[in-house]
């Protein structure tokens, strides 16, 4: 028998957690950097595809349809003990949303303009940041985030649910939204 999703089910699939786990991110962050350094080192450009399709997967779906998202929520969490904390969902996702521009644009230079330096160097600008995050906890897109709702480009909706992580995105059960 053949299960046919409803448009809840597509919307719970097409959604990103809010609030969102610090650690998952953190994780993510950090398999980001092995796989860039790894792109760079080992001179393999195919793989940029693999990182692309990561950065759209979680941005469209959180880590729902990311093997990146689900091994840091499904595994690596839970392996190092189900630590939580809670962070707004919607400038993580704005971040993802900056990774996938880089590592498009780094797909775009190698493979449509044979700039092959120039989209390492690219890679490089991400690792740098993706280290940030794993690291120190820092995560520069959150902080462009943050300026942008200072500076009104974010709707007020969104700053709101920033600020109280108990309210749900739209589409977003309140399940989902305290899944990591």
């Amino acid at each position: 028998m053949r299960v046919i999703p409803t448009s809840n089910s597509l919307a719970e699939v097409f959604s990103f957690p809010h609030p969102a786990n610090e650690y998952a991110a953190r994780m993510v962050a950090g398999m980001v950097v092995v796989l860039s350094v790894g792109i760079i080192l080992f001179q393999v450009p195919w793989l940029m595809y693999v990182l692309a399709y990561g950065f759209l997967a979680r941005v469209l779906t959180g880590p729902t349809l990311s093997p990146m998202g689900m091994l840091a929520t499904r595994v690596l969490v839970p392996l190092f003990g189900n630590h939580v904390k809670h962070v707004a969902g919607p400038p993580k996702r704005f971040a993802q949303t900056v990774g996938l521009v880089f590592s498009v644009t780094a797909l775009l230079l190698y493979y449509a303009f044979g700039l092959s330096m120039v989209a390492y160097g690219v890679l490089g600008v991400l690792v740098f940041f993706a280290v940030l995050e794993a690291a120190v906890g820092f995560c520069a897109g959150c902080f462009v985030f943050g300026i942008m709702m200072r500076l009104g480009i974010i709707p007020e909706e969104t700053c709101e649910k920033c600020n109280n992580l108990h309210l749900p995105v739209s589409g977003v059960t309140e399940s989902q939204a305290s899944a990591p």
